[in-house]
């Protein structure tokens, strides 16, 4: 089987760890970087270019690796493939909506995944009511982009909300505001959905005297069993995103799991260390199983 992996490096730890199981088991894996393909339309087939070759008819499978910087070229390369009957381990519209933190919530709360409550708006008349309506601070600051960690905001009090969201509203930024779960005490849950199926997860902790967990803002991890409710709530979440690899974060809450986020393209480190479960082999299989 031949495989691309859509990456802008060869040196990242999941684009590496992709390609030597693809290789481990025998086939033949080539990483792409996506920011380098051309696409050209018109006169004939479509094609796309890299390294002054066009690579659309070179290969029966792609694993798109796409940063948040470069989502919209990235999800245009892997659109082309996919139109042109190339097997994709995430849809290109699943990754746009991913990468948006406001339409993912809008998809899951219109299928009735449970969320935090949320409100999103560029009215900056009406910032005291947008809090409000989240019971009043503390709140959750977002960028509707942001990833990792970063652009994830706790502001205390009513005062400084009214100031970070005001900023944010001068600076023409996207965010949105959720309200803060104290009982989640800066832990949350990523479980890792390959093919339908809860591949691994894991419960991320959070550094002393930081809300946020992601293992890249120095939190750590440890293997976590996950309740049947967590378990249909990530893989509905992956089916309606149309990701059939991706990662889903929620945290546990008095009103019980909450989905926060959906990642099109989930690391593989973190997960990889603290369960000891080899996700790599296991995304190689699905494809094996589905091309």
């Amino acid at each position: 089987m031949k495989i691309f992996i859509l990456s802008v490096s060869e040196r990242i730890y999941s684009t590496k760890r992709l390609y030597d199981e693809a290789i481990k088991r025998g086939h033949n894996a080539r990483i792409i970087n996506h920011t380098k393909c051309s696409v050209k339309l018109g006169e004939g087939k479509p094609q796309i270019f890299y390294d002054g070759k066009n690579i659309i008819d070179d290969t029966s499978v792609i694993i798109p690796r796409i940063g948040a910087s470069v989502s919209r070229h990235g999800a245009a390369v892997v659109k082309e493939f996919e139109m042109n009957g190339v097997f994709s381990t995430a849809r290109s519209l699943g990754i746009l909506r991913a990468q948006n933190k406001v339409r993912t919530l809008q998809i899951m709360n219109r299928k009735h995944v449970p969320i935090p409550k949320t409100v999103f708006s560029i009215n900056p008349e009406n910032i005291e009511e947008q809090i409000e309506m989240l019971g009043g601070a503390p709140v959750i600051i977002k960028l509707q982009e942001g990833t990792q960690g970063l652009g994830v905001i706790l502001a205390d009090s009513k005062k400084s909300a009214k100031s970070i969201i005001d900023t944010f509203y001068n600076m023409h930024t996207s965010i949105l505001l959720q309200e803060f779960i104290k009982e989640s005490n800066g832990e949350d849950i990523r479980a890792f959905v390959v093919g339908g199926k809860i591949i691994s997860a894991m419960k991320r902790i959070g550094v002393k005297g930081d809300f946020r967990s992601n293992i890249h803002r120095g939190g750590s991890g440890e293997p976590v069993v996950l309740t049947k409710k967590e378990k249909s709530m990530a893989i509905r979440a992956a089916n309606y995103l149309s990701l059939p690899v991706c990662g889903v974060d929620m945290i546990r809450s008095s009103k019980g799991p909450l989905l926060i986020e959906v990642n099109s393209t989930p690391g593989l480190q973190g997960i990889e260390a603290y369960t000891k479960i080899n996700i790599a082999e296991a995304i190689i299989k699905f494809l094996e199983k589905n091309v």
